[in-house]
């Protein structure tokens, strides 16, 4: 029996697109190396695959939501990949792999007679949850206008070009943005913490005022001022991101000086605390090096 769609993947964001696609009223064949991930969507009605290659065999389009662009890349051209398995005619990457490796992949399943939908994914696993993540499609008119319907379970589905790789520059340009505004908030409430000011009432001021960002509004109120530090994205994958966005910068003759900066500060959180803490860590690198702790009583 075919399914409406194969997914690819069921870790932080995974998972709760899957289950969103589920409770959508679409059938899915899933497949993930963690089995009590593949467990948890089997027992809301899902088909569990053994193989990639399996998970092909029994859809005509596959989702994918992984970690690194290597791993993408070896589920797409890898020995028993999606490329060389039957079905699995259109191939939707959800992970951030960058316009070079999405790109190449193109081409692999293009050869093999397969499209390949570029559309990454922001907002967080909170965003993933609740279906209000902002999804950047690039692919041919017919493969997008058909999955729009589908994806606009996830999210709001914004068209970014007609290509494999244009999805993934809007991706890394616009998470570049977000962790300069991580960095620079830490850094900024810190300052005024240590000063005497109390940082909730700081955070009001920053959203009412020119200072109001992505982190002011969200991250700190719900992640740093709750010293929970549990925004849900590994600084490991934070420090790639800005890394595929640095390059293609480099590719493109663009001098990027801020976001080279940012880089690094992420590079030395995770470099100073471990690949696996959560990306609003960074402000603990701060907190350290000014020897105080972001203090004060809510509002």
């Amino acid at each position: 029996m075919t399914q409406d769609f194969g997914f690819i993947g069921l870790g932080t964001m995974g998972r709760p697109m899957a289950l969103r696609l589920i409770d959508a009223g679409y059938s899915l064949v899933v497949h993930d190396r963690d089995e009590a991930a593949v467990a948890a969507l089997a027992e809301r009605g899902a088909i569990v695959a053994k193989s990639a290659a399996e998970v092909s065999a029994m859809t005509p389009i596959v989702l994918l939501s992984l970690p690194m662009p290597e791993v993408v890349r070896e589920v797409i051209s890898g020995p028993g990949g999606l490329a060389e398995a039957p079905g699995g005619e259109t191939v939707v990457d959800l992970s951030t792999t960058g316009p070079r490796i999405a790109t190449e992949m193109g081409e692999v399943l293009a050869r093999a007679g397969k499209t390949l939908v570029d559309c990454p994914i922001s907002g967080g696993a909170e965003g993933a949850r609740a279906g209000t993540l902002a999804l950047m499609i690039a692919g041919p008119d017919a493969a997008v206008e058909a999955l729009t319907p589908a994806l606009s379970n996830l999210g709001r589905v914004f068209r970014i070009g007609d290509r494999a790789g244009q999805g993934q520059t809007m991706k890394v340009i616009n998470n570049l943005l977000s962790t300069a505004a991580l960095t620079i908030t830490g850094e900024a409430m810190v300052l005024g913490s240590k000063a005497g000011l109390d940082p909730h009432a700081m955070i009001d001021v920053l959203n009412a005022g020119s200072g109001q960002n992505s982190s002011t509004s969200s991250k700190f109120p719900k992640h740093v001022l709750t010293r929970g530090f549990d925004f849900g994205m590994p600084i490991a994958l934070s420090v790639k991101d800005a890394r595929l966005c640095l390059e293609e910068a480099d590719r493109h003759g663009v001098p990027m000086l801020v976001g080279t900066a940012v880089r690094q500060m992420l590079t030395l959180t995770r470099d100073h605390l471990g690949p696996d803490v959560d990306m609003t860590c960074v402000v603990k690198v701060v907190e350290e090096w000014a020897k105080h702790e972001i203090g004060g009583v809510a509002s």
